[in-house]
């Protein structure tokens, strides 16, 4: 399989690093430091590389560091036997910058996928707590990685979607409806989403099994559990009851059914995850739907994405931690960067793990 993992990280003016360039394992990093010493920030400089965006801030320009007019994020990846540099730069007032090996994207989506990146973060169980719109993104993140159609099959539905909420504004406000404008856009819309479901459905397949095997690797109980996949679409007069809902569409000025209303329900047993399920049985669950989106990546993109792990050993008890480590050491994943603000702790959980471990200290 290819091997992939960053070299070096070049960071200027981004969050809490006016400048900062580090060299890194191709196994094992820790980032060690006192909270709010820019351990997240470093893990989310290599996520950008990755993805394009921040994986904490719902605004690209919350990543430049306050009184700065811009950020850069430079990096070298090795995969396989290739350099390439990825450089991402960012001014206030203007639209981002990708760069790869020096040249533009034609679009900044084709870099999606690329250089494929897993992140484990503290609020995962989110997606187990919050409404809808959670799942939708996390699973819509990991399909986008996987699926270059898909993720532009996204992009328009999500453009198509925010220009039809415009005209329906509009016709509300002025009391008078270009249905034929609509019957365009509801024909696009409709075929968007057809093909996302359809898109969601079968990738469904191949992932809750993975899901359930780290689920019972992680040992919480011997309840099966499930992910169910909860749309619309499933209905055959979906097509028609679009239509039918127009006036209603009209009135609240947004469209109520489509793809951006699907939903993603976690089952432990039968029943519910979010109602029954303990704290413990919740973090598993996030976990294992971790671990399942990092081997469905390996296997698709025939190469093992960047694992990046913030803070866990302060949200895992001591038995989830050792199944990662497990996990580790077996060699199951390649490049990993793990964040802690013990390091005396880090140290000594990895005590005896046998791939190359390199420590970051930061202390800004």
């Amino acid at each position: 399989m290819p091997q992939l993992h960053l070299e070096k990280l070049h960071l200027t003016y981004f969050k809490n690093y006016e400048e900062g360039r580090f060299e890194f394992s191709p196994g094992l990093n820790c980032i060690v430091g006192e909270n709010g010493s820019g351990k997240t920030n470093l893990l989310d400089a290599v996520y950008w590389l990755g993805l394009t965006k921040s994986a904490f801030q719902v605004q690209d320009a919350f990543s430049i560091q306050h009184n700065a007019d811009f950020m850069l994020i430079d990096g070298i990846f090795k995969k396989d036997a290739r350099e390439i540099q990825v450089t991402c730069s960012l001014q206030r007032g203007q639209r981002k910058v990708l760069l790869s090996d020096k040249k533009p994207y034609e679009r900044i989506s084709d870099h999606i996928g690329e250089f494929p990146v897993v992140l484990v973060a503290p609020n995962d169980t989110d997606l187990v707590r919050e409404g809808s719109e959670e799942r939708r993104r996390f699973f819509d993140g990991v399909l986008s990685q996987l699926d270059q159609l898909y993720l532009q099959d996204l992009l328009q539905y999500n453009k198509l979607l925010a220009q039809r909420n415009s005209l329906l504004k509009i016709f509300f406000e002025r009391h008078y409806v270009d249905d034929l404008l609509l019957d365009t856009y509801d024909e696009s819309l409709i075929s968007l989403a057809n093909r996302i479901f359809d898109r969601r459905q079968r990738f469904l397949v191949d992932f809750e099994p993975l899901v359930q095997r780290y689920y019972g690797f992680l040992g919480e109980s011997r309840e099966m559990v499930a992910v169910k996949y909860e749309s619309e679409m499933e209905d055959l007069a979906f097509r028609e009851n679009f239509r039918r809902h127009r006036q209603r569409d009209l009135q609240m000025q947004r469209t109520f059914m489509g793809a951006h209303k699907d939903d993603f329900r976690f089952e432990m047993g039968e029943v519910a995850l979010k109602k029954f399920g303990s704290q413990g049985q919740q973090k598993s669950f996030v976990l294992a739907l971790k671990l399942a989106q990092f081997e469905l990546l390996s296997v698709e993109k025939e190469m093992k994405p960047l694992l990046l792990l913030d803070d866990i050993f302060d949200k895992l008890d001591d038995r989830r931690i050792q199944k990662l480590i497990q996990l580790i050491e077996n060699e199951s994943f390649g490049q990993v960067f793990l964040t802690d603000a013990r390091p005396e702790r880090t140290r000594e959980l990895l005590r005896g793990v046998k791939v190359d471990v390199k420590f970051f200290v930061t202390d800004i």
